[in-house]
């Protein structure tokens, strides 16, 4: 980077630093419209003629007929595929829902001629069986022992945990529980929980 010197201080910059005579009023606006963007004054000048620039707008008038043209060009597209949409949909109401609207209309029709009404029938309930004291499915006595003896084991690794629980009570904020455990054994009861 170069530096330039201007009155006995140094810049940092590219190209160094130009003075240009502007009204006073003028740069006031400037300097309130570029706070905004916490941006050095140089950088948002650069953005404001790269903005016109890309988007081949004339500040002084031709820019703002140029938007309009365009706004007006996209409302026409617009209203081309909004007709599109409503062809569409008057198509599928003519070939498929008006259609089927009447066919169901004329089956009402009849039903409501012909004036008969579907028989009913009972409700028939099976009888419950009386025998539900009898084990209708069995596991096996060492099934049923071994399952016994995890599910112990089980509810005394719980009671364990439970054990370890403190509540906690910050000086702000609500209180939590707390488990005093090692980060081992945290691992092992997510390995045993899988």
């Amino acid at each position: 980077m170069e530096k330039q010197s201007t009155n006995g201080r140094t810049k940092k910059g590219n190209g160094g630093y130009s003075n240009i005579t502007i009204k006073k009023e003028t740069v006031t606006r400037f300097r309130t419209y570029s706070k905004k963007f916490n941006r050095s004054h140089s950088d948002v000048l650069d953005a404001m003629i790269q903005y016109f620039k890309e988007n081949n707008l004339d500040p002084f008038g031709e820019g703002t007929k140029i938007i309009l043209d365009s706004i007006k060009k996209l409302e026409v597209k617009m209203m081309k595929k909004f007709d599109r949409l409503i062809a569409i949909i008057k198509n599928m109401e003519k070939t498929s829902i008006r259609p089927t609207y009447e066919m169901m209309l004329i089956l009402y029709e009849a039903y409501v001629k012909d004036g008969r009404k579907p028989k009913s029938r009972p409700i028939q309930f099976k009888e419950e069986q009386k025998n539900f004291l009898e084990p209708k499915n069995t596991v096996p006595k060492t099934e049923h022992d071994r399952m016994l003896l995890e599910f112990n084991e089980y509810k005394k690794r719980c009671n364990e945990i439970l054990h370890n629980v403190e509540k906690v009570e910050p000086m702000m904020g609500k209180p939590y529980l707390k488990i005093n455990m090692g980060i081992g054994d945290f691992e092992s009861l997510k390995h045993q929980l899988r």
